[in-house]
């Protein structure tokens, strides 16, 4: 994983298999080296970034506007997490980037009931901020493999 983000680095959660992703508030670019892949979930189209990048319309506080849409772009970010360097950002950093980052923690083998708290414990203990994006995760496991109850 020589392209991966340093361990203990800002935002960086470290999934159960290995994989590094960066978390972050679009307000700020954190030092160290450009993501080489990134999601940005906004409400608008984020200014195009000098790296490849997915925005996902996303409001504040909400869920995602095309959930079929976000976890085809977890799952990408995921297998590229393998190799590359992955973030997702939002305005804040907790709320979508946290919903995101416990996504990626289910797909990652962690239990959707444990993901959130796997998530704070690892990335910001205010992450996912809603109870509707909590249920989200929960729910994300079926969603993921394309079961279509699992959408509201």
């Amino acid at each position: 994983m020589g392209a991966a983000w340093e361990p203990g680095g800002a935002g960086v959660l470290a999934l159960p298999s290995g994989r590094l992703v960066r978390g972050r508030s679009l307000r700020a670019l954190p030092p160290g080296p450009p993501p080489q892949f990134a999601l940005y979930l906004a409400a608008r189209p984020v200014a195009p970034a000098q790296w490849e990048s997915r925005w996902l319309r996303w409001l504040d506080f909400r869920l995602p506007a095309d959930p079929g849409a976000v976890a085809d772009a977890l799952r990408e970010a995921w297998q590229r997490a393998a190799t590359e360097r992955v973030e997702i950002a939002c305005a804040g950093g907790l709320g979508r980037t946290g919903t995101a980052l416990a996504c990626l923690a289910v797909l990652d083998g962690v239990p959707p009931g444990e993901a959130v708290a796997f998530v704070r414990e690892r990335y910001a203990r205010r992450a996912v901020e809603t109870a509707g994006q909590r249920r989200f995760v929960r729910r994300f496991g079926g969603l993921a493999t394309n079961d279509p109850s699992v959408a509201e």
